[in-house]
């Protein structure tokens, strides 16, 4: 493994760990008649806090395009997921809330899994497929889970709704992924006409935004605990299936390598949920009326 790429990889998930939670301070605050709106996002863009927080997460995609762009999407997205350990150790600085039992197990079971994941699977790169129909099946296939999950969370807006979009945002980030890697190595090849050719980087646009919308229509409605942990969780686990599935990434495939993959996706989600539920997570508001004041004070 490059110690340039787990570098990148874990100085974006610095980012996006502290960019969410000053992201979900300010949305928690947003008026529910946002709901789901693009209209959320300009109401949000008047806060300087958020807008710190959003200066954090592109800065943290970006680290990451460049991750992906020198090694496997196999090997980055579990990296990733670690920004959840940075986003806590705000939290608490926020809350001082001890870090406990709860926080110890859920650190310890995502650090092993990312940790027995990339040595089990030991990812490396191959030739991407180049059948466009396989391409589409899987995004597809993200793409219409999200959008089936979206309309499930409209309908339970303040029950299951916050969690529900943050799954939809996780699966949209992680095609994201797959597509900047793409439009990484067509850059490569060809330099910024041949990006500028492909489909791609509009895609990366377009999931870009839908996905911000969703997690921030999270942010706004619930706890972070109540959204983090699922957005979290399902980004690696779409970034992983569309670089097997059609970027190419080869992992270890034998019995015993599959087991230990297993098991390490499996630890990673489940600390990913013990830190999400863990305590100092910042805690949302009590439903808001329509004209709440978001000018910053």
């Amino acid at each position: 493994m490059s110690v340039l790429v787990l570098v990148l990889a874990v100085s974006a998930a610095c980012c996006l760990g502290f960019g969410f939670v000053l992201q979900q301070n300010v949305a928690q605050k947003a008026p529910l008649s946002d709901f789901l709106s693009p209209r959320l996002l300009l109401d949000l863009m008047r806060v300087p806090r958020w807008l710190g927080g959003i200066g954090l997460m592109v800065a943290g995609m970006v680290l990451g395009a460049i991750a992906l762009g020198k090694g496997e999407i196999s090997l980055v997205e579990p990296l990733l997921a670690t920004n959840l350990l940075f986003a806590l150790a705000l939290s608490r600085h926020q809350t001082k809330h001890p870090l406990s039992h709860q926080g110890w197990a859920g650190l310890i079971l995502l650090a092993g899994g990312v940790t027995a994941f990339i040595l089990a699977g030991e990812p490396r790169g191959g030739h991407a497929i180049a059948n466009p129909l396989r391409h589409w099946l899987i995004i597809g296939l993200m793409v219409g889970i999200a959008l089936l999950l979206t309309t499930y969370a409209k309908r339970s807006r303040l029950s299951a709704g916050p969690t529900l979009l943050a799954l939809a945002a996780g699966l949209l980030y992680g095609v994201q992924d797959a597509l900047t890697r793409v439009t990484s190595t067509r850059f490569s090849e060809g330099g910024i006409m041949e990006v500028l050719t492909g489909w791609q980087p509009y895609g990366v646009l377009v999931l870009g935004v839908t996905g911000l919308i969703l997690v921030q229509s999270a942010f706004e409605t619930a706890e972070l605990r109540n959204s983090l942990p699922a957005l979290t969780a399902a980004q690696p686990l779409a970034g992983i299936l569309c670089g097997v599935g059609f970027l190419g990434d080869r992992l270890r495939t034998d019995t015993g390598a599959l087991a230990w993959e297993a098991a390490g996706l499996a630890a990673i989600v489940a600390g990913i949920v013990l830190l999400g539920l863990h305590p100092a997570m910042p805690r949302g508001t009590a439903p808001k009326e329509p004209s709440l004041d978001l000018q910053p004070r």
